[in-house]
């Protein structure tokens, strides 16, 4: 397990704090989360990226792969 330290401004702390978001289980969601979409844009970036007629099957194969690693890690921590 990992200490992580932040500065925050004290009105966005003391909200944050109030709405029960600084609790490790809410930013281990809210991290996880942003992992989750931030996969998720870098997979549509790469894709719109990529020119049609080279995405072969074995490309494909990978992306549809790399999609349901990202659902069933979704599924284990309880995101949606």
């Amino acid at each position: 397990m990992t200490t992580v330290q932040i500065n925050l401004p004290d009105e966005l702390a003391q909200k944050a704090a109030s709405a029960g978001l600084l609790s490790a289980e809410a930013m281990e969601a809210m991290l996880r989360e942003q992992l989750r979409r931030r996969a998720g844009e870098t997979l549509q970036a790469m894709w719109q990226r990529g020119p049609r007629e080279e995405l072969t099957p074995e490309i494909e194969q990978e992306i549809v792969k790399q999609v349901r690693k990202l659902r069933a890690d979704a599924r284990l921590h309880g995101a949606s």
